[in-house]
């Protein structure tokens, strides 16, 4: 089931000895258009701190309740890496999060730590250890791609033959927090409505102008099916949406891959 973003936020999160606070935005990774870190204001028991938690330690959701519990202790919470989220996380910043949970490194699939491993695998995991470390040293100064969801909002959307409207919503996958479409309002250039853009569809970001560019036109946007949030977006709608613009469904791509492994 996919979620607006809007409605994802303040969310709690609990953890498993007590609540650690509200969700108050989102980090997501602008190359694969994924939710890496939900951003969580602390409230008074950590002199309402921000700390970053990963969907990764998501152990139970509660929709109903607006509620996520993850597999993580307060104190844990309160030790972990101090990190302002106020500016650019680096990729060191990322490492020392990773490393301090025994989180994987998404980027390279590796994992550091090893704790609680049967001491059969101990030399293993010294090797892994190892091709950890080097890792590390390779990916210290990579461009960790991270942008704040709620800083993408209001984002002109860009046309091949001009501007058609603003970002006003993300979409995102509940089981695989990918970002599956931006919802875009086209209000202000036509007295339109609003319709889903797809993140394989987008050219690329300009952060200094604030805009998207996308590799459709605007009378294609235009005439797209309208996109209303109190209607389930059902795989027969987003049907009709791929087949308007000619696109094979994400779905369908992930079939044939499965296929092939």
């Amino acid at each position: 089931m996919l979620r607006s973003m809007h409605d994802l936020e303040d969310y709690t999160i609990a953890a498993t000895d007590g609540d650690i606070g509200e969700v108050k935005d989102f980090y997501f990774d602008n190359d694969a258009w994924v939710i890496r870190y939900f951003v969580v204001e602390t409230g008074d028991w950590l002199a309402s701190r921000k700390v970053l938690i990963t969907p990764l330690a998501i152990q139970r959701p509660e929709w109903a309740l607006r509620r996520l519990h993850v597999a993580i202790t307060k104190e844990q919470v309160k030790c972990s890496p101090d990190i302002d989220t106020d500016k650019p996380i680096s990729r060191q910043h990322e490492m020392k999060y990773l490393g301090y949970y025994s989180y994987p490194y998404y980027w390279a699939g590796i994992y550091p730590g090893g704790f609680g491993l049967p001491g059969s695998q101990v030399q293993e995991e010294n090797a892994r250890e190892q091709s950890a470390k080097a890792e590390r040293a390779r990916h210290a100064d990579d461009d960790p791609n991270l942008r704040s969801c709620k800083a993408v909002i209001g984002y002109h959307i860009k046309a091949t033959d001009g501007e058609v409207g603003h970002v006003e919503s993300l979409l995102i996958d509940e089981e695989t927090w990918a970002i599956q479409y931006l919802v875009i309002n086209t209000s202000n250039w036509w007295l339109g409505h609003k319709v889903l853009i797809a993140p394989e569809w987008i050219d690329g970001i300009r952060w200094l102008d604030k805009s998207v560019t996308v590799d459709l036109d605007c009378a294609s946007i235009k005439a797209s099916p309208p996109y209303d949030s109190s209607h389930q977006l059902n795989r027969e709608r987003e049907s009709n949406l791929y087949n308007h613009y000619g696109r094979t469904g994400y779905w369908l791509i992930e079939t044939v891959i499965e296929r092939e492994k």
